[in-house]
């Protein structure tokens, strides 16, 4: 098997410990990590396979030689850097927002829609995800693809660490020593719960939300899938939950959905009435998306309700990034 070398983007952040553990856990073939930061982080070193890596400054790193590039510093770092890494021959993966609703380049979700990968090399740019919609299309698209999704109503509960490592730190402060303050402050996390994550529309939609509709509509290749959703931010450290209501063009048996998803490789259902998953034991060091309250939906024809999570940090960001270089790999390279 070949090896490559291998970048990773703002590897003292959340995600980038996550990607360099689970680029070890799951044997991928490196055969040399640069772990990259800002001028901040560059007395840090990173553990990869029981060696001490000293982190080195992104400004002043040369991208020439590299294979893959994991982005995950910030949008505004994907922006200038990423360019500058495909340019020098990288294939980057890239984390943030930056580059999803662009048309040349692929939107992923490995299990959802690997064909998008096939153009990649347009641009040497491919797109992860949000976590949000990740965790919810590898859920619904064994159903899309036997029953056509028409409509999704989605109610988010997403955990601190989606907003990354300085919020979790503010909200464990907040949590432990019950210094926060009592007014509408933005930054009141903790015992709390905010139904905004990211800038409001002028139709008072925000980002977080609009990106669901976005992006569930270019990687299932179908604009006429409708996407109304709430996203709120919760007090739970990992661990994102939704609650998702679904409307098929065609109808389809409670029993076949379940039969869908428990053939489904990355999907666990927990079916018994009295077990549903929930995020602090199916959301924090877990790589599969977890579904359950699995229920009709008695208000629309061909309706049904199921409540999915999954760990935000892993499948909604880091091993998903992983499991696109793996296919590239396997069928591109």
């Amino acid at each position: 098997m070949s090896q490559y070398k291998v970048a990773i983007v703002g590897a003292t952040g959340l995600v980038g410990e996550a990607l360099t553990e689970i680029l070890e856990s799951r044997g991928f073939p490196v055969s040399s990590l640069i772990p990259l930061a800002s001028e901040r982080s560059s007395h840090r070193q990173v553990q990869f396979r029981n060696q001490s890596i000293q982190v080195e400054v992104l400004n002043n790193f040369d991208f020439k030689g590299i294979d893959f590039a994991f982005f995950s510093a910030g949008s505004s770092v994907s922006e200038h850097y990423a360019p500058i890494a495909a340019k020098a021959g990288a294939i980057v993966i890239d984390n943030t927002s930056q580059f999803r609703y662009e048309d040349d380049i692929p939107l992923v979700v490995p299990e959802v829609n690997p064909d998008a990968l096939r153009y990649f090399s347009k641009t040497n740019i491919i797109a992860n995800p949000n976590c949000s919609t990740i965790q919810m299309l590898v859920a619904l698209n064994p159903i899309h693809q036997e029953a056509t999704i028409k409509k999704i109503n989605v109610a988010t509960y997403q955990a601190i660490s989606g907003a990354g490592r300085k919020t979790l730190e503010i909200y464990n402060h907040q949590l432990t020593s019950g210094d926060y303050p009592n007014t509408d402050d933005p930054m009141l996390f903790a015992h709390n719960v905010i139904p905004q994550i990211g800038k409001f529309d002028e139709d008072g939609n925000s980002i977080e939300e609009m990106k669901m509709l976005w992006e569930t509509q270019k990687i299932l290749n179908d604009k006429d899938i409708s996407v109304n959703s709430t996203a709120v931010r919760v007090p739970v450290r990992f661990g994102h939950s939704e609650a998702v209501s679904v409307q098929t063009k065609q109808p389809i048996d409670l029993k076949d959905i379940k039969n869908l998803l428990q053939s489904t490789e990355g999907i666990e259902v927990l079916s018994d009435d009295n077990l549903y998953p929930v995020p602090l034991i199916h959301g924090e060091g877990t790589d599969d998306v977890f579904v359950g309250r699995l229920r009709k939906d008695f208000t629309v024809e061909n309706g049904f309700n199921l409540w999915i999570v999954a760990d935000n940090i892993r499948k909604g960001a880091a091993l998903n990034s992983i499991q696109i270089a793996e296919l590239l790999i396997e069928s591109y390279i």
